[in-house]
């Protein structure tokens, strides 16, 4: 049988079907993807929303863990009342924000300075790169471990260090000027690789043409970073800065291990203090709504962000089709 003969059957057979008949069919069709991942999307719902939900309702009640939640007193507000007057909660809510903001900046400006001086064809590239990734895949609790080894006031490799050079030891640990500086070290050890790799993929994702035309230009390689390079990565390094905020400010096993918050609350940051007052104090409700706070901070921090990565997005956007010669 001919095409022309097919296609003159399949005319006269659609014309033979109703046409409500045709648009319960396009209908079924179109929500098909959907009912595969009805099952998958209801179960990750599950997941996440109820403990949510739990932890608000938990946070309006006077809740001890010697108690069911059933028999808990409800208390409306007063948690997070007592949260607003509490010094200690402001303390660990400060030093949070000074200890993620600190963290992510450097790790931000590290991270990418890396990628850019790696981001070229050497000799044992491949193999600097595979090393700088390592720290990122030890676990927090050993890498606490480690750097409070590290960081012993008399074995310690520093302070072993600095007196061979002649110079005093340094209270890393013990010292409330020193104990929170010691952590974001470690920290930044750990999780600019994080950075790196993210910052290295953009920086390989970038289109070349755009790169040649600003050699050809007479462009300078500091002119095409500041120029070319850092705005096309901007919608990338965006997300990575928050991703990387978001676990900053639940960073918890490596500042147990090294501090458990000390010396005083000089390092007691909000997830070490929600774990305590749960533990410690069993004040579950209150923990529940310092949770909650921190969890608001975390949103509205996401909607900046990524407000702000729409505006970078479209200006990348049109960068790139500038550097490309397509019309914008």
């Amino acid at each position: 049988m001919s095409t022309s003969a097919v296609a003159s059957n399949a005319s006269t057979a659609r014309k033979r079907v109703p046409k409500r008949s045709w648009r319960i069919l396009n209908t079924a069709n179109g929500l098909t993807p959907y009912v595969f991942l009805a099952p998958a999307v209801i179960v990750l719902a599950i997941a996440l929303l109820y403990p949510i939900a739990y932890m608000i309702y938990a946070s309006f009640l006077d809740w001890n863990p010697s108690q069911r939640i059933g028999e808990a007193s409800w208390v409306g507000l007063r948690n997070y009342t007592f949260l607003l007057q509490d010094e200690a909660f402001h303390e660990s809510l400060w030093v949070t924000l000074k200890f993620a903001f600190i963290v992510v900046v450097l790790e931000m400006v590290i991270g990418v300075g890396l990628a850019l001086l790696l981001d070229r064809k050497l000799r044992g590239m491949s193999l600097l790169r595979t090393i700088f990734i390592l720290p990122m895949m030890i676990a927090p609790i050993v890498v606490g471990l480690m750097w409070r080894y590290m960081y012993h006031p008399s074995v310690g490799v520093f302070n072993q260090t600095l007196k061979s050079w002649g110079l005093p030891s340094v209270p890393w640990l013990s010292d409330s000027n020193w104990a929170l500086v010691s952590i974001i070290i470690a920290d930044i050890w750990q999780w600019t690789p994080f950075i790196f790799i993210l910052a290295l993929a953009a920086l390989q994702s970038l289109p070349r043409s755009a790169l040649e035309a600003a050699r050809i230009d007479g462009a300078t390689p500091w002119q095409q970073i500041v120029h070319i390079k850092l705005p096309l990565m901007m919608p990338v390094l965006i997300v990575t800065c928050l991703l990387r905020l978001i676990d900053a400010f639940k960073v918890l096993e490596v500042i147990l291990v090294m501090t458990n918050g000390g010396p005083g609350l000089s390092t007691e940051i909000l997830s070490l203090r929600v774990a305590r007052t749960a533990q410690e104090f069993r004040e579950l409700g209150v923990a529940a709504a310092m949770s909650n706070y921190l969890l608001i901070l975390l949103l509205i921090l996401t909607v900046i962000m990524f407000v702000y990565n729409k505006v970078v997005e479209t200006r990348a956007a049109k960068l790139r089709a500038a550097a490309e010669g397509a019309p914008l």
